[in-house]
């Protein structure tokens, strides 16, 4: 498939994505609860800002603010009506942001979970999903994004309803899951079960992987069994910054950019190709990354022990499929090395 992410890989070994929408919206004074889809239309200086900041510390890709714009997750504001209209602006504040950089960025048009469980356990079936994400699809692809990108999925039905949706509009696909219950998703999946799945989904990704999760040590492991099962792919990292603490009535990752450099570095040793943050990843954590990227060669594909000793233990025994060489010992918890 012919397309804007596919072109710039050809001429690139890696392309920096960008780091956090929510922690950086409640940091200009998002509330909790509010829904952040209504700031491209309310706010719509504060969502260039957003763009500007990940652009200027040197992200090649950034996501569209419209990670809960199906109208399954507007429906909780009611706001279900608008979801073409809140995308389709998402996708029109990003595109304006990157039409203006002096290197090719990629707008990348954010979709999230519909937060609705699937038949038969829930009420959601696939055909209607497949309805909800190509109304939100539509929007972003008029809006100017070059690619859909699925993020924080958990469950097979779901990804295949958004890869359903992208090939009936021809829209080129990027998808990443989050492991995070002992190396699976919320549903059972683990890294190499994902591997095999996106191989027969309906619109083959050009890019997949893992976003979210329990920190970077465990997203690491997980890009290890994708790039293993599929050494072929383009792999997709993208670690929170750190582990999430209630500090003075809000939440704070510790993460700081040295660690996030780090887990850049350790991301391309492991196979990565498109690299950024994700919860609390700020842009002070993406220039220390870009810099971290353009100085280093890839070495060998790091050990477990490797990535341990240099940004952290593992959060569980294993990576959900079995491989128990990685469990946390209690000499070496909560270790970090800058």
């Amino acid at each position: 498939m012919t397309n804007a992410l596919s072109r710039l890989l050809e001429t690139r070994d890696w392309i920096m994505a960008d780091g956090a929408t929510g922690t950086n919206l409640f940091a200009m004074g998002l509330e909790a609860g509010e829904p952040p889809e209504l700031w491209n239309v309310d706010y719509p200086d504060r969502i260039r800002a957003l763009h500007q900041g990940f652009v200027d510390a040197g992200s090649d890709l950034i996501l569209t603010n419209s990670f809960g714009g199906t109208r399954y997750r507007l429906k909780l504001h009611n706001h279900q009506d608008r979801a073409f209209e809140l995308n389709r602006c998402a996708a029109e504040l990003a595109r304006e942001i990157a039409d203006k950089a002096n290197r090719p960025v990629i707008v990348a048009g954010s979709v999230g979970p519909t937060g609705e469980i699937f038949e038969p356990v829930g009420t959601l079936s696939i055909a209607d999903a497949i309805i909800a994400f190509e109304e939100q699809i539509k929007g972003l692809m008029e809006g100017g994004a070059d690619v859909i990108w699925a993020e924080t999925i958990s469950s097979e039905e779901e990804i295949t309803a958004i890869a359903q949706a992208c090939a009936n509009l021809d829209a080129p696909l990027c998808a990443t899951l989050s492991f995070d219950t002992a190396g699976r998703t919320m549903m059972g999946v683990t890294s190499t079960g994902y591997a095999g799945l996106q191989q027969s989904l309906p619109s083959l990704p050009v890019a997949f992987g893992a976003n979210c999760g329990t920190g970077a040590p465990d997203l690491l492991r997980t890009v290890l069994g994708l790039t293993e099962t599929s050494p072929d792919a383009v792999i997709i990292a993208k670690s929170n910054a750190g582990i999430p603490k209630y500090v003075d009535g809000v939440i704070e990752y510790d993460g700081t950019p040295e660690l996030m450099a780090e887990y850049a570095r350790l991301a391309r040793d492991a196979g990565a190709r498109i690299i950024g943050g994700c919860c609390g990843t700020k842009p002070e954590h993406l220039v220390a990354m870009r810099a971290a990227m353009e100085t280093h060669v890839p070495i060998a594909r790091p050990a477990l022990e490797k990535i341990r000793s240099r940004i952290g233990d593992f959060s569980s025994q294993d990576d959900g499929t079995g491989d128990q060489s990685a469990a946390p010992k209690r000499e070496r918890r909560g270790r970090r090395r800058a």
